[in-house]
């Protein structure tokens, strides 16, 4: 985390426990109105959301099923949760604006210490203006860098806890890679950095939110795959072993948080804020 970054920080958690929060709103006003019927959905991220499109992605697996989401993205490369909050995009505006049901957070992996702290501190920061407009916020585990498989529980923890803070839906996105990768050790998840996702990784992710947020167990859906929001050739084989690993991570971590495990996992080489 930069100096600068750190700085922010402390200047919001003050402006947040002696202000509140309402100095950090914007104008809605040239923001049209949400269309009637289905799920509605605003993604706040960064390049982890808007590479191969997760968004449509969720949209595209909803029509397929015969349901229907509505999405909605507010997201910018290398942005943390507090780069919303502080002006580089129009998130508080957009969830100003109304008619979701669902406001999904999300940022880099986010180890222990200090960046964790900041992201249970960043959620609370957002819960307010969520639930002022009758939503609920939801927090998207990411996935570690390409590497051991125990990367994934230092991750996870970070989210989880960044949910049981505002009473929010955790999406444990980044367990159904994990479990995929079980299942298959040859399914290419990540893209050609190691980190971003590949477009089957979209897919997955989009998967385990479908489900999540439908209540649908998703092995029920017909199998067919989707990346930036249009069709991705993989065989039934290969969808129906992703449509598990999405119902089993989802199965595994529910989507209200309990009391957590203090994580003993050094997670140095698995992600960053």
């Amino acid at each position: 985390m930069s100096r600068h970054r750190r700085f922010t920080v402390v200047a919001l958690l003050f402006a947040f426990l002696f202000g509140g929060a309402s100095c950090l709103g914007g104008s809605t006003s040239t923001l049209a109105p949400l269309p009637p019927g289905g799920h509605h959905v605003l993604f706040v991220g960064n390049s982890l959301t808007y590479v191969n499109d997760l968004p449509a992605t969720l949209a595209a697996i909803a029509a397929s099923a015969g349901d229907t989401i509505r999405v909605a993205t507010e997201a910018g490369p290398n942005l943390a949760l507090i780069d919303h909050l502080t002006g580089s995009t129009a998130a508080l505006a957009r969830i100003s604006q109304g008619g979701w049901e669902y406001v999904i957070l999300q940022q880099g992996p986010t180890p222990a210490g200090i960046c964790r702290d900041s992201l249970v501190l960043w959620t609370k920061m957002f819960d307010p203006y969520i639930k002022a407009v009758g939503a609920r916020t939801a927090v998207f585990m990411a996935w570690p860098y390409a590497g051991p498989l125990e990367w994934f529980d230092d991750i996870r923890i970070s989210f989880q806890q960044s949910a049981a803070g505002v009473s929010g839906v955790f999406l444990p996105a980044g367990e159904a890679w994990r479990s995929a990768l079980r299942a298959d050790p040859t399914i290419a998840l990540y893209g050609g950095d190691g980190f971003h996702p590949s477009p089957t990784g979209t897919f997955l992710a989009a998967l385990e939110i479908y489900e999540r947020i439908t209540g649908r167990d998703v092995r029920t859906i017909p199998p067919k795959a989707f990346a930036n929001g249009q069709p991705l050739a993989l065989s039934e084989a290969t969808v129906r072993m992703l449509q598990a690993a999405a119902h089993d991570a989802n199965a595994r971590f529910p989507a209200t948080v309990g009391q957590l495990p203090t994580s003993a996992v050094s997670a140095t080489a698995a992600g960053h804020c």
